[in-house]
């Protein structure tokens, strides 16, 4: 009776590989919640960079390091003028 406890609990397709494959399946679905919602952030930054031309400019200024047109960055090293 005792062995056959055991091998319900711990053999194979028992108990512990029940709960195993449990928390497997949480943490998938976790990280599939998680794509989800970076694909919809890339969605809409998408439709936001074919309509939204605000939205481009700040792409380019904080992701490119772009500048606008006669715009003039002062930089901290000697207080030299760049344009």
């Amino acid at each position: 009776m005792f062995f056959l406890f055991l091998l319900i609990i711990f053999g194979d397709k028992g108990l512990a590989d029940l709960n195993m494959l449990k928390k497997s399946r949480d943490a998938l679905t976790a990280q599939n919640e998680a794509l989800m919602q970076e694909n919809l952030s890339l969605y809409r930054s998408i439709g936001r960079l074919n309509t939204d031309p605000v939205f481009i400019e700040n792409v380019a200024r904080l992701e490119l390091g772009m500048i606008g047109k006669n715009e003039v960055i002062y930089s901290g090293a000697g207080n030299r003028m760049q344009k």
